[in-house]
């Protein structure tokens, strides 16, 4: 095939994989490894042309701000897209403007009590004077004032969806454990196989590997069952941030305003198939044979435990907000696949059929992952400013690379790695799900099959055996560069799959659709709907939670929901976070969904692939009439039942704006 290289030539290419690729964190330099780049994979013959990082002379420095990021001029957003984005931009400005100004002049910088975070939203009145005295109001400047009067709805929020329905649900424990299989982060909770959790990290270094969780914290809430009978009947699962976290934890802690544990959370599947949390263990750095480094708290029984219980649970929420942004949302979607982006454009020419079958799938996905490295997880961006690992983000980013598996990144794979599911040829998807209400992985299932048929039948029409797959040269070195110079930390491993015959083609190109569309679209427009409430989904914590034997316990007695809001992040945190999931969350009028394309009748010139498109289109219209129905469903309790957010982030389309559901084609935002 002739080789087209539209804006694609190799100089400019290259500048863009270092530029892209070469993350430097405050005064050192660490790859994050999903972005490792090593010199003599790619400049032996090209000049460098950023300066090299003062710490590692094989890397180029990160390209800052005032000065852009190159993304090739057919990768940028286009006019509706950038529009969208820049106004956005500019809601976020104004969100922010009044708790900028009252942090400067007040001295108070934490929430006053419940009704100053109703505030920030637009239902509640008088925005500006809860939580203000009215000196301080008189020392706003009068364009605030005359602000406030002429644009009320731009200085507010809009009412997160998870309050919109029932102000309380955060506070219940149903709703806490309904979020790890139907909220922003469904993919980190696993089915338990052994008791107690053990550890995997040097016990030299981290102290003993098994939990402090026994066997007396959990049996009263077993409806009976023993821990082993419990474990046989596959009732028990698990959210373990211990091992990623604890590493951190010291040097988390002596930051300032920031207090975390590792945390693991114990969940008892009921019978009517809802989860419940009965255990929750909060780790410190040990420091010796004698240390206390670990803390088990269960379900409350008075006033004091409640309290306690529901600090114990804002903790949790500050270790998934993390795990969710820096793995499951960033390194799992926008860095892994951006690899194969860059080598696409690099190798396959625009008549390839492989291109033609991906093309929607890269859409804007160079453009925002140059804007992010520029915005969010740069040195004091917002990951920096907002989440509990602070400085440390992409530290914590790039050690979860070492577990990173592009084999196992399909949905099916995913699910039995985890053990939310068992292979079973006689179900419709080739395996059972252990916890049959688990609204992302059903969901998920449909349209993982549908993309997986509409690969199989486009390869098949262009593939018909193994010869013509391992002899196009464009293919091979598409997923050559992918895997061994974007990847190149990795690239030895011998789980990466071969690309020698059709179905290993499918296989990798399922993978990369399903991360590209649906996978992203679960972890990223739930944002808003969830974590814009902040008490629902903290997403750093500024206080541990005391004991009798701490300083602070008597405070924490005397007034529990000052020690609560104190222990939250402060108002200024809060509303920088939430202007930018704002954004995230948010889909633009030009946005393209899964079964959607431009020129749809047209962008193959193959009249039967025209055809089985708009059959693969149908599919997905009755995969969303589908998961309509079983948002419905008063036997799903999981996204249904009063006050219940139904579960449509994986409901392909949407209008524009944040609506918790849709499934672009591509990681637009």
């Amino acid at each position: 095939m002739a080789k087209v290289r539209e804006n694609y030539q190799t100089g400019s290419t290259t500048m863009m994989f270092i530029m892209t690729w070469a993350i430097r964190i405050r005064e050192h330099t660490m790859l994050a490894p999903y972005l490792e780049v090593k010199r003599s994979h790619i400049l032996d013959d090209v000049a460098l042309v950023d300066p090299l990082c003062d710490t590692d002379l094989k890397i180029e420095s990160r390209v800052e701000k005032p000065l852009p990021m190159y993304v090739p001029r057919d990768e940028q957003f286009e006019e509706s897209k950038a529009g969208t984005f820049a106004f956005c931009r500019l809601k976020a400005v104004l969100h922010n403007l009044l708790p900028s100004l009252t942090t400067n002049i007040s001295a108070k910088h934490d929430f006053t009590g419940f009704h100053h975070i109703d505030s920030l939203f637009k239902p509640r009145p008088a925005f500006l004077k809860v939580g203000l005295h009215d000196e301080l109001l008189n020392k706003l400047p009068k364009v605030v004032s005359k602000i406030q009067a002429t644009s009320q709805g731009l200085l507010k929020f809009d009412t997160p969806m998870i309050v919109s329905k029932d102000r309380f649900a955060w506070m219940r424990d149903d709703e806490f454990a309904r979020q790890f299989v139907a909220g922003v982060n469904p993919v980190s909770i696993e089915r338990v196989h052994s008791f107690p959790p053990v550890s995997k990290l040097d016990p030299e270094i981290y102290g003993p590997a098994e939990s402090a969780i026994k066997e007396e914290h959990i049996v009263p809430y077993l409806d009976g069952m023993s821990v082993q009978e419990a474990i046989d009947a596959n009732r028990l699962f698990i959210a373990d941030y211990h091992d990623i976290y604890i590493p951190f934890i010291e040097r988390i802690n002596a930051l300032d305003g920031r207090k975390s544990y590792a945390t693991r959370t114990l969940f008892f599947s009921t019978t009517l198939g809802t989860l419940k949390p009965i255990a929750i263990e909060l780790s410190l750095p040990w420091t010796g044979p004698n240390s206390r480094s670990k803390r088990v708290v269960t379900p409350p029984v008075d006033a004091t435990s409640n309290w306690i219980w529901q600090l114990a649970k804002a903790h949790v929420w500050s270790n998934d907000a993390g795990v969710h942004q820096l793995i499951q949302h960033w390194l799992r979607t926008h860095a892994s696949l951006e690899p194969f982006i860059i080598a696409a454009h690099r190798h396959l020419s625009a008549m390839h059929p492989i291109y033609k079958l991906l093309d929607p799938h890269m859409r804007y996905t160079l453009e925002i992952n140059a804007l992010a490295r520029q915005n969010l997880i740069n040195g004091d961006g917002v990951i920096e400013s907002c989440f509990v690992p602070g400085r440390y983000s992409m530290e914590v980013s790039a050690a979860a690379y070492k577990d990173w598996r592009f084999d196992l990144e399909g949905l099916p794979s995913d699910l039995i790695r985890r053990g939310m599911a068992v292979p079973d040829p006689t179900q419709p998807h080739g395996l059972k799900l252990i916890l049959e209400d688990y609204p992302y992985a059903a969901d998920g299932l449909l349209i993982w099959e549908a993309i997986e048929n509409w690969v199989r039948t486009y390869v098949n029409r262009y593939y018909l055996d193994s010869d013509l797959v391992t002899l196009d040269n464009e293919l091979q070195g598409w997923y050559y560069e992918a895997v061994n110079v974007g990847h190149a930390d990795v690239c030895d491993a011998s789980w990466w799959p071969k690309l020698k015959t059709p179905e290993d083609l499918i296989n990798i190109l399922t993978i990369f659709i399903w991360l590209a569309s649906a996978q992203h679209a679960a972890l990223n427009f739930g944002q808003y709907p969830y974590g814009g409430y902040i008490p629902n989904r903290p997403v750093l914590m500024r206080r541990l939670i005391p004991d009798e034997n701490d300083p602070e316990y008597a405070n924490f007695l005397e007034d529990p929901e000052k020690y609560y809001l104190s222990a939250m992040p402060s108002v200024l945190q809060t509303s920088k976070f939430i202007a930018v999931i704002d954004t995230l969350s948010t889909h633009s009028p030009d946005e393209e969904y899964l079964g959607e394309r431009s020129q749809p009748s047209t962008w193959s010139g193959d009249t039967e692939i025209v055809e089985k498109s708009f059959e693969f289109s149908s599919e997905i219209r009755r995969v969303e009439k589908e998961i309509d129905r079983r948002n419905t469903d008063p036997s799903l309790r999981n996204r249904c039942g009063a006050g219940v957010m139904p579960y449509e982030l994986m409901a392909p389309s949407s209008e524009p704006g944040v609506t918790c559901r849709g499934v672009p084609n591509s990681i637009t935002i």
